[in-house]
């Protein structure tokens, strides 16, 4: 194991977590739309208890996603979630908010009434993946950051990253390209929301809603992603020379690494015909609810390889357009050997972390969502 091994195998292993977690946001997903599939009290309950049973496995995904950045890419870490605080902020007040409102909605006292935390599962449902998509969005167009490692020897402000202006990350949303893709993630999240309440939820009412909408999220979602996609692999991308350790401009550098890493390709088309087949299956079948698994693994090769091109390849994932010279890269941002050959060794748990994942999902989901659960489970939401 090289050092040079373990920083892909971190990259691999970073680009994993997002990807799952960028499926596990079906839990944002439907909550959006909680006011349209569900018409009434009875049904908004039953869709708040389906996602309610799955949202800590999303909020954990993303608190680990953080914890493996900070842990084998350190100065993304203080650069990115210390730099672009507001950002990251609102995402993480966004997600408090969804667990404050699973929680308290029915219970005894509450002044603010069930509908008032059920907005604001609706709003988690929108900032949420919104922002997310947006950050993400920057490791293919950059954000205004400067990194100076000789600050280190500076006793009295030893700071090496500084944001470039006051709006601390703020300042992507500006850009219209993270706008798209933000917008994209949130149809995509719509999608895997209606497909997972459509599986889990046994209702004829709710799954000929989620199967109308699932139609006009899917168009809107491939015309945003398509947009963002084709733009990206055509535009300039940011290139490190490993020899000098130089940041380039390289035409149409994410188009090369797709034919670089032919066998990234594959399985970024693999995972875009397991999406197709999903969606198309459950609109054209009326007895079709199984369409989340496919999809849902379609999403996570997608993102993967997405990722994986932002990072692999010699490509600079986190570009800076304050200076070029200050972009992150696998190689100049990543922990030392001795964390990483560490890590590598606790990260072989992983394998039995995901099977009780899988273990606890299956009970959980033993029995589909209805209307006579709802009413005799005291611990429903």
């Amino acid at each position: 194991m090289t050092y040079e091994f373990l920083q892909q195998y971190w990259w691999f292993l970073v680009s994993l977590l997002g990807a799952l977690l960028v499926f596990l946001m079906f839990v944002q997903g439907a909550n959006s739309m909680l006011f349209s599939l569900g018409r009434g009290e009875e049904e908004r309950r039953m869709l708040v208890n389906s996602t309610g049973r799955k949202w800590e496995i999303t909020f954990t995904t993303l608190v680990t996603f953080g914890g493996a950045f900070f842990a084998s890419f350190p100065l993304f870490y203080s650069t990115s979630f210390g730099g672009a605080y507001w950002l990251w902020m609102a995402i993480l007040f966004s997600f408090v908010l969804q667990a404050v409102s699973y929680e308290f909605q029915n219970k005894l006292g509450n002044l603010l009434g069930t509908k008032t935390f059920q907005w604001l599962l609706v709003v988690n449902g929108i900032v949420g993946p919104l922002l997310l998509g947006g950050a993400v969005a920057t490791f293919f167009n950059g954000s205004n950051f400067i990194v100076e490692k000789m600050n280190m020897t500076d006793q009295l402000q030893p700071v090496i990253s500084h944001w470039a202006n006051a709006s601390h990350g703020l300042d992507a949303l500006l850009d219209p390209w993270n706008l798209i893709f933000g917008f994209a993630v949130f149809f995509l999240a719509r999608i895997l929301g209606i497909l997972y309440i459509m599986n889990n939820v046994n209702d004829e009412n709710i799954r000929s809603r989620g199967s109308v909408r699932l139609v006009g999220a899917t168009i809107v979602f491939l015309v945003l992603f398509l947009s963002f996609l084709v733009r990206t692999l055509l535009k300039d991308g940011f290139a490190f020379d490993p020899a000098t350790g130089a940041i380039v401009m390289e035409p149409m550098k994410y188009w090369h690494n797709l034919i670089d890493m032919w066998y990234v390709t594959i399985v970024l088309l693999i995972g875009v015909v397991l999406v197709l087949y999903g969606i198309g299956k459950t609109v054209v079948s009326k007895t079709y609810v199984g369409g989340i698994w496919p999809v849902g693994i379609g999403v996570v090769l997608v993102v993967l390889c997405l990722l994986l091109c932002a990072g692999w390849n010699n490509t600079a994932y986190y570009p800076s357009n304050a200076d070029l010279q200050s972009s992150l890269t696998i190689a100049n941002s990543c922990s030392s050997e001795f964390t990483l050959r560490t890590m590598f060794y606790v990260s072989l748990l992983i394998p039995f972390v995901l099977a009780y994942i899988a273990y606890a999902w299956r009970k959980l989901d033993s029995r589909k969502i209805d209307k006579e659960e709802i009413a005799t489970d005291e611990e429903a939401y």
